[in-house]
Parts: C-alpha cells; structure tokens; sequence
C-alpha cells in the first residue's frame, strides 16, 4: 500500500499547529502585558462628566455628588464601549478607597475628646437609630440585612463616603450595583433637603448655638452639607457641627469592621462565592486610622489638610461618576420603593432622635 503524501500532509499539520500555539502564546502574553493606555478612555470620560458635575456644583448650587451621579446614569450609554471599561472600573474601586483614606487628615483624635461624653453618648445613640431603623426598613419590605446594613451605615456616618467603604466589604454578591447607585442617589438628594430645611428648623425651634450645632452635625449625612448647616446658623454652630460631623467620620473605622463581621454571620455567602476570606480591616480603612493618627500626632501645615481635602473630594466625585456610570438604568428603575426605604426610615430616625437629645439633653 502507497502513502507517499502522508508524511507531507503530516509535517505540513504538525507546522500549522505548531504555529497556532505560538500565536496562541503571544496573544496571551499580549493579553498579560496591557498597556497603561487602556485605561485613558474611562479616566478621560470620568473626569469630564466630574468637572461638569463641579462646575454644577459651584454655579447652580446642586450637591456635587448628586451631580455626579445624575450625570454618570445619563452618560452610561458609554460603558457599552469595552475601550471605557478598565478606566472606569479602576476609578471605582481605586479612587473611592484612596478617598476615603485621605478623609483621616481632616480628623484627629483631640477632636473627638474635645466633644465631650454627653455630646459623644448622644451621637452613639443617633447613629445607632440610623442603623436599627434602616435594618427594621429592610426586613418589612422584603429586602436582604445588607441593604440595610448600606443605608444605615452610610446615613450613620457620612452619606456617600460611608456608603462607598461599606460597599468594600459587604460586596456586590450581597448588593448589587443598581440598588448601590440607588442609596448614593438617595442620599445625596436627603442631604441636600437637610441643607435647606435643617438651618429654619433650629431657629424655628429655638435652639441655642450648641443644641443646633449638634442637631446638624449628627443628623446630616454629607460633611460639607453638615458643616455649611451649622454656619448657616451662626459660627459657634458651624463650629460644633464641624466636631461632631467629624467625630462621625472618625467612628468610620470600627463601623466598617463590625459590619464586616456582622454581614457575614447575618448573610453569608454561599461555598465558591465572592473572596474565600475578607479582611477584617481592609487596607484603605487601615490606611484611613494611620493619617488620622498622623494628624493627630504631627501638626500639619494647613495648606496641607486643605489640598488632601480637595484631593479626597476629587477622587470620590470621580469614583461616584463611574460607579453611576456603570450602572444599568433599566435595573434601578425596576427596584421600586421598596429600595429607597432603608435610607429614607434611617433619616427620619436619625433626625427624631438627634432633635429630641438637643432639645432634652443639651
């Protein structure tokens, strides 16, 4: 029997396959080498829609965050360009704990004692109103502990920034991105009304400067929006809110740890799902307690508190956006009522509570 061809058709095989796996190779080694560049188109779209967002902000009066946001949703159409997604998810996820981090030179530990134990046991008791109310919202309208868990902790400490830190550990296995963008809408619309409606409040009520320092600084979500209610109302209140807002944003630390090894007893995933072990402190939290113990050991230059400040609002205006725009519309217009309860029972509560201890306590 003839098979003269065969060894012909055999080498000419083992060529052609042989060169199929070498560009196999190469391609995944082009795939592991990515350059730096793929990440310019989400950058370059985050940071326009947040320079948009700022320029809102500072002509309009409109809440930056919540600028941001409304425009990440309209612009989201622009995530369906795989060229956006690498920078956008890096500013979501890097810039927000970078954030966050940054928010610790702005604190130092003289600040908390400064407040004083009454003050401090009321704070404790608005944040924890915020949290049970918006975990008992959760539960009667059918919804998991940790959307809960979300809503109350970001109104308890410091709306968006607390939300984006408990996001880290609750994670988008228990939360998903649409209800995520919902309760950062949500909030920053609800601290844009306690701007405009907390300042008459106090005076209609006949607060002294201290009792009204209190009530905004423990029940307004945002800092900025906190600490302008305070001036609002007179300099020794902006004052006192300005302690007691940043006495909230100090207790961000042990608020984030506790709900990491609440969430994963109250809601634990299943076997294979999400991180086979989460950190009991992330690093950006940790990072977060070493500059508010830097600050509070090492007199910073002002110039140098105020450029982080900026830097921080920044960064998490840009992770806002990209977050918003990464979200799908469709999925946060079907979540219903139902999602806005937790955040909105967690406001009323924080307010009830943090009006009756200015009024019967201070």
């Amino acid at each position: 029997m003839k098979r003269g061809p065969a060894p012909q058709f055999e080498a000419f095989a083992g060529d052609l396959y042989g060169e199929m796996m070498l560009a196999d190779t190469a391609d995944a080694a082009r795939a592991q080498k990515k350059p730096l560049s793929r990440f310019v188109p989400g950058l370059a779209i985050s940071a326009i829609a947040g320079a948009a967002a700022a320029w809102l902000s500072q002509n309009y009066g409109v809440p930056v965050i919540l600028a941001g946001l409304l425009l990440g949703l309209a612009l989201n159409f622009a995530s369906a360009d795989p060229r956006t997604h690498d920078g956008l998810d890096a500013v979501s996820r890097h810039g927000l704990r970078a954030g966050i981090a940054l928010l610790g030179l702005q604190v130092t530990a003289m600040q908390v004692a400064a407040m004083g134990l009454v003050p401090f046991a009321g704070l404790a008791l608005v944040m924890a109103s915020a949290l049970v109310a918006a975990l008992a919202a959760a539960k009667a309208t059918g919804q998991s502990p940790a959307i809960g868990l979300l809503g109350g902790g970001a109104t308890a400490i410091c709306g968006a920034s607390a939300a984006l830190a408990l996001y880290g550990v609750i994670g988008r296995e228990r939360v998903d991105q649409a209800q995520f963008t919902l309760t950062l809408v949500i909030l920053a619309a609800a601290s844009a009304i306690a701007l405009i409606a907390y300042p008459p409040l106090t005076q209609m009520l006949g607060f002294t400067d201290a009792q009204a320092g209190f009530l905004v600084g423990a029940s307004i979500h945002d800092v900025a929006q906190a600490i302008g209610a305070g001036f609002a109302v007179s300099d020794a209140a902006g004052a006192q809110a300005t302690v007691v807002k940043l006495t909230r944003v100090a207790l961000l630390a042990p608020l984030v740890t506790l709900a990491a090894l609440w969430i994963a007893r109250a809601q634990p995933l299943p076997a294979g799902v999400g991180r086979a072990k989460v950190p009991l402190l992330p690093g950006f939290i940790l990072a977060f307690l070493a500059l508010v113990a830097l600050n509070s050991l090492v007199t910073l230059p002002a110039q140098v508190a105020a450029a982080s400040l900026t830097l921080s609002k920044t960064l998490l205006l840009l992770a806002v956006t990209a977050t918003a725009m990464r979200t799908r519309t469709d999925l946060l217009l079907g979540l219903g009522w139902r999602a806005v309860m937790p955040v909105l029972a967690a406001t009323i509560a924080s307010l009830v509570v943090a009006l009756g201890f200015a009024e019967w306590v201070i």
